[in-house]
């Protein structure tokens, strides 16, 4: 059901992401929710957004694990195409659920703590795929955060846009930026 709902939570929204709406994806009995989610609707979304964090902190390692060519920009390149994919799999973007709780729901409270906690869960893993790529543990957590704020503002243009242009642009335009970070001793040799 948490699954479910970060789907519903990523194509529709927050707001429009009913409870009945969770439980018809998920195939599960109304009354599970109740049980399972006693905290009613924003419970719910705390555990979707707690998790849509864990899984994209999961995949930081998964696309490292991947990269041919091991850079800052071939890492982002990946965190990118992992929507650019989607679109062209499905003919449409979906957000982040995050992000949509994020804009919906962080005017405070435990939803807020929650989607903070969730940016932070996922950029734990990438300051560290960073550090191990060659950037300066300095400057690895503020490479971070512009990272995935580059993703998460492109991907909301992309989807007000109707195509992956703004993706593909903010990583064609960010990946010089990110390579250039990487300490002098751990870049490859001039050929």
């Amino acid at each position: 059901m948490v699954f479910s709902a970060a789907q519903l939570i990523r194509r529709d929204g927050v707001a429009a992401t009913g409870m009945r709406d969770v439980a018809a994806h998920a195939g599960a009995p109304r009354g599970s929710l109740q049980h399972y989610f006693p905290g009613g609707k924003e419970q719910l979304v705390e555990e979707a957004v707690a998790w849509a964090g864990q899984y994209a902190g999961r995949r930081v390692a998964r696309f490292l694990a991947g990269l041919a060519e091991p850079a800052p920009s071939a890492l982002f390149a990946a965190m990118v195409g992992q929507w650019t994919d989607e679109y062209e799999a499905v003919g449409e973007l979906r957000g982040c659920p995050v992000a949509a709780a994020t804009v919906e729901c962080a005017q405070g409270g435990t939803v807020r703590r929650t989607v903070a906690a969730a940016f932070a869960t996922w950029c734990e893993p990438l300051v560290a795929a960073l550090t191990e790529l060659g950037v300066p543990s300095g400057r690895a957590p503020a490479l971070a955060t512009l990272m995935i704020s580059a993703l998460e503002g492109a991907l909301v243009m992309a989807r007000a846009e109707g195509g992956v242009a703004p993706l593909t642009t903010v990583a064609r335009e960010l990946g010089p930026f990110l390579d250039a970070a990487v300490a002098p001793d751990h870049r490859p040799p001039a050929t």
